[in-house]
């Protein structure tokens, strides 16, 4: 584990009544803490923003405002600005050909030689040194080509590994803001939540709906005198299944995106009433389409696909129907055969 070769090794200060304290011994308590902190950070954070660090400028402005804010760079070091701070907007006519220029407003953590002394103290032999420097980050914005990367490969490797993180993206023309700043760059310092996936199963309500009118005769029919029947051939039937499936035990804050698939049987056998044939073998599939989908709940609608599975000996005469009526032999086989297949599904949010 690289971060954990990069940190030195753990010393617990002890300390004992009479002891001659130096600065490096008290100093030592702090770097052990800080350091301790950073690790944690390091291990469960990724780099970015955790809090804060709003960025706001409209088109037009010659400065942005950033808010008070708290971010954690690939190190594990804290970020801190506890005051809006104010920076003025890059001051740049534009690109070449007359557009608008790109930059990145990016946030780093500030070395010691960085930060200013706000107390200094005397000592008790006339010696004088900081005991105080106050924190601060550096902001800088970073020039894009046309591509919004950086133009400086330095730059642009400390933003990829994380040591820059980027709070807002801006466009620059006539030396002020061309749009309002952009802040769909940034990087959360939180472990994101998404894509969020749920899942379910359920047997629904299935309701009956057509398409268009339907004469059932025109499938389940037979040629005179000819093994080739109509109702041996694959054929999409203008009826089908519909249903609301309930998604909310998943909640869902945005409309995911829903995938189904049928699950039961698919081969039936229905009684035609015939006696050189009393049942007949059918295949039953269905197309399905997801419609009006929230983050509630979907209709998914399954057009039926019928194909009878027919003997190659099997033959009519006069052109007769098979025995009963052909739609009361389709209502029974949805009614009674349908009703089990269930709903398995999948939503993606995110």
């Amino acid at each position: 584990m690289d971060f954990l070769n990069q940190t030195r090794f753990i010393e617990r200060l002890q300390f004992f009544n009479g002891q001659r304290l130096f600065a490096s011994d008290l100093q030592g308590i702090e770097a052990f803490n800080r350091e301790m902190r950073w690790l944690h950070n390091q291990s469960l954070h990724q780099p970015g923003i955790g809090n804060g660090f709003a960025v706001a400028g409209k088109k037009g402005d010659r400065e942005v405002t950033i808010g008070p804010g708290y971010a954690i760079d690939a190190l594990g070091r804290e970020i801190v600005l506890t005051q809006s701070q104010v920076e003025p907007v890059p001051p740049v006519a534009g690109e070449v050909d007359g557009t608008a220029a790109l930059f990145d407003l990016t946030v780093a953590y500030p070395d010691d030689q960085f930060l200013e002394e706000s107390e200094t103290r005397v000592g008790i032999c006339n010696g004088e040194g900081v005991v105080r420097l106050k924190e601060e980050p550096i902001f800088c914005w970073v020039r894009l080509n046309p591509n919004r990367q950086p133009l400086d490969v330095t730059i642009k490797q400390e933003i990829l590994s994380g040591l820059r993180i980027i709070l807002a993206q801006a466009e620059v023309l006539n030396c002020k803001l061309d749009k309002d700043v952009s802040i769909a760059q940034r990087l959360n310092a939180r472990p994101s939540n998404q894509p969020y996936v749920c899942c379910g199963s359920v047997t629904p309500a299935w309701q009956t709906f057509e398409l268009t009118a339907f004469d059932p005769t025109s499938v389940l029919s037979t040629n005179t005198g000819s093994t080739q029947v109509l109702l041996g051939l694959p054929i999409i039937l203008p009826i089908g299944l519909q249903a609301k499936i309930d998604t909310s035990e998943c909640g869902f804050l945005t409309t995911p995106c829903y995938t189904v698939r049928i699950a039961g049987d698919r081969v039936f056998q229905i009684d035609l009433g015939l006696e050189t044939l009393p049942k007949l073998t059918v295949v039953v599939d269905g197309l399905t389409q997801i419609i009006n989908p929230t983050a509630k709940d979907f209709d998914i609608n399954v057009l039926l696909l019928f194909q009878a599975l027919i003997p190659n000996s099997f033959t009519t005469s006069g052109g007769a129907a098979v025995g009963g009526d052909p739609g009361d032999i389709l209502k029974k086989l949805i009614a009674e055969k349908l009703k089990d297949w269930s709903v398995e599904w999948m939503g993606v949010e995110g």
